[in-house]
Formats: structure tokens, C-alpha cells, sequence
């Protein structure tokens, strides 16, 4: 097994060594050729040193620890390659501390190394292999971000790579966990790293020669949560390092003293962390001295969004608003201000206590922030050093501690509102990045606000739209039954002593009394249009109805097939036909009878309604008939052609029109027919 530990080093450090000499020597087009030679010549001598002198030789150690140092100079050459202009200061950051504890290992393997005692020697010994770990795990933590940083169009070259440089740092992190776990190097975990050098080398070797494109962002987060990885590994590594102290001069207390030690440090670090106002105090300067802006602009653009676009338990625009605005400076609670008689009153809230905030509107706030546009810190107007905003800003806000800024809602030339934001946990003067931050922001959710109440006046017009043409509907029968009274009414003069006009008289009324309690429902707004489900019922039967309702004020007769049952909404039937009979008969001459025909065909059931009167041109058929408000009779509403139709369609059946000037017009219904034994049954259902 020894042997063959030593070739594989020796073929390793052959390999490596022909590797660096390509990279030196060829255009890699944009690859970072100079750092990965440098990478692959430390390779290639760490291998060679443990093929030659073994790997437990400080030598060995010390050519380890110049190719760890030599591959994180090259994966910080990679991240700051096409990224950002100025690349951040913590990308470096992290890489340099990664090393210094590379660095360290290495020093504790010489204390180890140079101490006579063999007990504090091996305790140094696995310290340093601890260190070892930690440097494993946190450079896959950076390999993971330089993985996460790739361009979506970097090719396969660049994936492998990163995937080869995976595959270093894992061997490395298994061969130390082994070796920490069991207190002793076996020579298996040897062979295996030596083996998996080998397939890193043959990766590298096909990187090189496909080449490729190399493009890496740095992100943000990801840098952020490496600096965390890195402290926790640095704690842990501190931790490991005072617990053996401990151990070895505690004496007999050593176990006690390292367990009150873990648990107190333990608990000192978890209440740092937890403390609100220390988080945000290094969210702050880490932004402000690590990085060339203070806010992750497209990290933020999406929170902000997802809060905007998705009511989280339910919440009202207006509250998403407020914290979409506030999550951006951290803000704890905010207030929407918004148009209010002329000035700017109290809206919606999010976390804050609505009891400490006025009833009353506020003038010269609004029109200030009109005109202006200007975001309002308020500690500034309580320092009297804006002198601008002093006047305007109501002295409520001022008196409140917690009010920081007023961040204006501008839409086109009007003020949809404004945002009062509380005071975040770690108080901070706003910068320029804050203003032009909450100034696009405060435009976009004032879109939203513009949106949002666009929408509510288009459902409250609508409401009143479908009232009005509900009235006109109503209106347009309204007049119809005064038409049909009145002609009742002269008629009556001449023929009131005919028993027959009586009797149609009573009908009349009384068919216009039903008519106009009917009309009275209508008006409600729980009325629905139609009274009962389409059913079988007789046709001729309700058509001789019609009729006879409309003989008391002009001739009509009916004719047909007296056995048509159709489909049918008896009361919208009716309705309809009343609308199409009552043209007829306006159309009419006075001694020019109405005509209602019924004819059936098994499929379908027609209903005609013909009159002899002054008829309509095409034009007026095709583009202006079935339409509201227009009408060819002088006087007329234009609304019982339309609302036939509608009533047609509500009970799947349509209206077909022919007609010419002057020679009278033919209205047909035509209606899904019915079985006579299907009699009865929509009623009894």
C-alpha cells in the first residue's frame, strides 16, 4: 500500500508539473493563466514532496500549505475576474482569513514538531489538524460561491473547473476528518486523496484544452454569508485551541473548567447575535466600508416586489405599501399618509400604534410634498437645520421619537400620499443612497396606490353604470305602459259601452299593475333579471297573453301551430315579447293589425312578430339597432330591441330581423323546442 502511495504521488506531481508548464506557455483565452501555473507547480511539488520524503514530514507540511495558499489565490483571482468594477474589499477579506488559519496550522504543526512533551505535542498535532478541517470547509464554502457566481452563459470549461477545485477541497476535508477522528494517519485516506489528485489533474488537463469563457460575479449575499462561516469557523477553531489549554493546565477541574468555558462562551456569542441592534450595526459598516454601494439593489428590488405583489395573511395593499417602503431602510413601522380634504390624513399602518397618531388632516404637509417632492428627515427639522420642511411638518410628528422620515408617494403631477417611517433599531442619518432609493420606490408604490384607486372608481362607476341601465330598462317600460294607458284611455271614450272592451280594459289594468310591481322589484339591487330557470313551456298560450295585454290599445292577432312547447323563461319571454310588440304597434297605423305567428320545426320554435309599418333601412339594422340609446322613432330610447336581445341569449336563443321601408318589418324569436312530456318538470325542480 506504501508503494503504491508513492506512485501515485509521483504520477500526480508528473502530471501537475506538464499542467503548469501548459498553462505558462498558452493563451487561455481570459482564464487567469499565470495564478493557475502557480497553483499547478505548488500541486506538483507538494506531490512530489510526499512521493520522496513522505507525508509526515514537516517539508510535506509546509509544500501543503503553499498549494492550499497558492489555489485560494487563484479562486480569488477567479471571483474578482469580470465581476464588479471595484470588486468588494470583504472578497478578499474572506480569502486572507481563510489563509492566515492555513497559516496557523502550519505553525502548530512546528509547535508540534519542536515540543519534547509527546502529550501537549499530540494535542498541538490535532489542533492543527482541526485548522486543517476548517480551512477545507470553508474554501468549498467559497468553491459553492464561485458556483454560484458563474455567468448563465459561462461554458462547460469554467463549470468543471470550479468542479475540479470541489473535488481538491474534498479530499482534502475527508482525509483531515478521518485522521481527526481516529487520532492517527492510515494510509488508505492517503491513497484515496492521491487518487482523487489524479482525476482533479485529468479535469484540469480537458479545462485546458477546451479553454473557454470566464465570466464570475461576486454576490453580496453570498459574501456576507461566507464572512459568517468564516467567523463560526474561527470561533470553533478559538474554541478547540482554549478547551486544550484548559486541559492541559486545569489539572484535575480541566473538565469542569472547559464545560463552564464552552457553555458560557456558547451562550455570550447567542445573545450577541440575537441582539437586533448589533446585526444591524454590522450590516451597516460592513456595507459602508466592504462594499461600493450600501444596498444590494436587485436583492432589495425583489424583496420589495414580493412584498408589494403577495398579501402575506391577508393584508391590504395599503399596508404592503407601508412595509414594502420600511423593509428597505430596516424601518421597524410605518404610516401611509393620504389625500384627505385638501391635506394629508392618517391611512393604513404597519406596527405602529394608531392611538398615538391625530384624527385630522394635515394642509401645508401635502401641498409641500407636491410641489417639492422632497423626503423629510425629521431629525434634521427638530435640529432646526431644515429650514425648508420646519414649517410644514406637523408638530405631532415631531413630538413623536419614533418618527425618522417622510418619504413622499409622487404620481405624474399629483401626490398619491406619503409614507411616515419609524426609527430603525440602529439610528442613522439617511445618505444619498437612501434618498434615491426610497425616491424610485416611493414613484413605484405610488403606482400602485394610483392603480388601486383607478380600480375602485372604475368598479364604483360600474356599480352606478348598471344601475343607470337598469333605471333605463325600467324607463323604457315606464313608458311603454304609459303609452298602452293612454291609448286605453281614449279608447275608452268611444267604446265604453261595449261589454268586450270592458272586459279587455280590466285586463289591461290589471296586466299594468303586475307590470309595474314587477318593474318596482327590478329597481332592488338584489334583483337578478330573470325570475325562473329556462323551461318547457306552451308558446301559443303565452303568446295569446301578449296579445290580448296589448289589444286594448291596438288590433293584434294572433296564428300558428297551437302545439309548440319551447324552452323558455316564461316572465323574460313575456318581457321580450311585450318590448318587440310594443314597437310593432308604434310602428303601426292605427287600422294596420299586429301580427303574432308561431311556427316549430322539432328543433327549434319561432315566434314572429310583423307589423305593416314604416320599416327600417339595412344600415339602421346592421349598425344601430340592437344598440342603447338609439332608436328611429322620434322620442324613443333605444333600449327594447336591445334588451330582447339580451333576454334571447339569457335563454340560449337569438332574434333574427328582416325589414324594408315603408313595407313593415319581421321580428323572429327563435327558441330551443321541448318535449310535452318535459311539461311541468322545471317548475316541480
Amino acid at each position: 500500500m506504501g508503494a503504491l502511495l508513492l506512485w501515485l504521488h509521483a504520477l500526480a506531481a508528473l502530471l501537475f508539473g506538464a499542467l503548469a508548464l501548459w498553462a505558462w506557455r498558452t493563451d487561455l483565452a481570459g482564464l487567469p493563466r499565470r495564478p493557475l501555473a502557480f497553483a499547478l507547480a505548488a500541486t506538483a511539488f507538494w506531490a512530489l514532496a510526499i512521493a520522496g520524503i513522505g507525508s509526515t514530514d514537516f517539508a510535506s507540511w509546509f509544500a501543503e500549505t503553499l498549494r492550499n495558499l497558492a489555489w485560494l489565490g487563484f479562486m480569488l483571482v477567479l471571483h474578482r475576474r469580470d465581476a464588479q468594477t471595484r470588486p468588494p474589499i470583504a472578497l478578499g477579506t474572506v480569502y486572507g482569513v481563510v489563509a492566515l488559519v492555513q497559516i496557523g496550522a502550519l505553525a502548530l504543526t512546528l509547535i508540534a514538531y519542536a515540543d519534547p512533551e509527546p502529550i501537549v505535542a499530540a494535542q498541538t498535532a490535532n489542533a492543527a489538524v482541526l485548522l486543517r478541517m476548517l480551512v477545507a470547509v470553508a474554501a468549498l464554502v467559497l468553491v459553492q460561491a464561485l458556483w454560484s457566481a458563474l455567468s448563465p452563459a459561462a461554458g462547460g470549461p469554467l463549470r468543471t473547473l470550479v468542479l475540479a477545485l470541489a473535488g481538491i477541497w474534498c479530499a482534502e476535508l475527508g482525509l483531515y476528518t478521518i485522521a481527526y477522528l481516529a487520532a492517527e494517519w492510515r494510509i488508505e485516506p492517503l491513497v484515496l486523496r492521491g487518487l482523487a489528485y489524479l482525476a482533479v489533474a485529468l479535469a484540469i488537463g480537458a479545462v485546458l484544452q477546451r479553454k473557454g469563457e470566464w465570466k464570475i460575479e461576486v454576490s453580496r449575499a453570498v459574501t456576507y454569508q461566507s464572512l459568517s462561516l468564516v467567523a463560526v469557523g474561527v470561533y470553533f477553531a478559538l474554541l478547540a485551541l482554549a478547551t486544550s489549554a484548559i486541559a492541559t493546565v486545569g489539572g484535575p477541574n480541566a473538565r469542569i473548567l472547559q464545560t463552564a468555558f464552552v457553555l458560557g462562551s456558547t451562550a455570550a456569542i447567542l445573545t450577541l447575535v440575537a441582539n437586533s441592534w448589533l446585526r444591524a450595526w454590522l450590516k451597516v459598516k460592513l456595507a459602508k466600508h466592504l462594499f461600493r454601494h450600501r444596498y444590494d439593489y436587485r436583492t432589495e428590488w425583489m424583496r420589495f416586489t414580493e412584498t408589494l405583489g403577495n398579501p402575506q395573511g391577508g393584508a391590504a395593499l395599503d399596508e404592503r405599501i407601508v412595509k414594502a417602503i420600511a423593509d428597505l431602510t430596516e424601518s421597524p413601522a410605518g404610516v401611509l399618509l393620504v389625500p384627505d380634504a385638501g391635506g394629508l390624513g392618517v391611512g393604513a399602518s404597519w406596527n405602529w400604534d394608531r392611538a398615538t397618531l391625530p384624527i385630522a388632516s394635515d394642509t401645508a404637509l401635502g401641498g409641500h410634498l407636491q410641489a417639492s417632492g422632497r423626503i423629510i428627515e425629521l431629525d434634521a427639522v427638530r435640529r432646526s437645520e431644515d429650514h425648508l420642511d420646519a414649517a410644514v411638518v406637523p408638530q405631532w410628528m415631531l413630538d413623536l421619537p419614533e418618527a425618522w422620515v417622510i418619504v413622499p408617494l409622487p404620481h405624474l403631477a399629483e401626490l398619491a400620499g406619503a409614507i411616515l417611517l419609524a426609527r430603525p433599531p440602529l439610528d442613522r442619518a439617511l445618505d444619498w443612497e437612501d434618498f434615491d432609493l426610497l425616491k424610485v420606490a416611493g414613484r413605484q408604490v405610488a403606482s400602485y396606490l394610483a392603480e388601486a384607486r383607478a380600480q375602485d372608481a372604475l368598479a364604483e362607476a360600474q356599480r352606478f353604470d348598471e344601475f343607470n341601465r337598469r333605471f333605463a330598462f325600467i324607463l323604457h317600460d315606464i313608458k311603454n305602459l304609459v303609452s298602452q294607458l293612454t291609448l286605453t284611455a281614449r279608447n275608452a271614450e268611444r267604446h265604453a259601452d261595449k261589454p268586450e272592451f270592458r272586459a279587455d280594459m280590466v285586463a289591461t289594468l290589471q296586466s299594468s299593475a303586475e307590470r309595474m310591481n314587477g318593474l318596482l322589484a327590478r329597481l332592488s339591487q338584489h334583483h337578478r333579471g330573470r325570475s325562473e330557470a329556462p323551461h318547457a313551456i306552451e308558446i301559443v298560450a303565452l303568446v295569446e297573453r301578449v296579445a290580448t295585454q296589448r289589444r286594448g290599445q291596438h288590433p293584434v292577432v294572433t296564428s300558428g301551430v297551437r302545439s309548440a312547447i319551447a324552452h323558455a323563461d316564461p316572465a323574460s319571454l313575456e318581457q321580450l315579447l311585450g318590448h318587440l310588440v310594443q314597437n310593432a304597434i308604434d310602428a303601426s297605423p292605427a287600422n294596420e293589425p299586429v301580427t303574432l305567428a308561431v311556427s316549430a320545426d322539432g328543433e327549434r320554435v319561432a315566434i314572429d312578430v310583423i307589423d305593416l309599418g314604416i320599416g327600417m333601412s339595412p344600415g339602421f339594422i346592421r349598425d344601430k339597432l340592437f344598440k342603447p340609446f338609439v332608436s328611429s322613432k322620434e322620442g324613443g330610447f333605444g333600449i327594447g330591441v336591445f334588451e330582447a336581445r339580451q333576454l334571447a341569449h339569457a335563454m340560449e336563443g337569438r332574434i333574427e330581423v328582416t325589414s324594408r321601408e315603408g313595407k313593415g318589418t319581421r321580428f323572429r324569436v327563435i327558441l330551443k323546442a321541448a318535449h310535452p312530456a318535459d311539461l311541468g318538470m322545471g317548475r316541480a325542480a
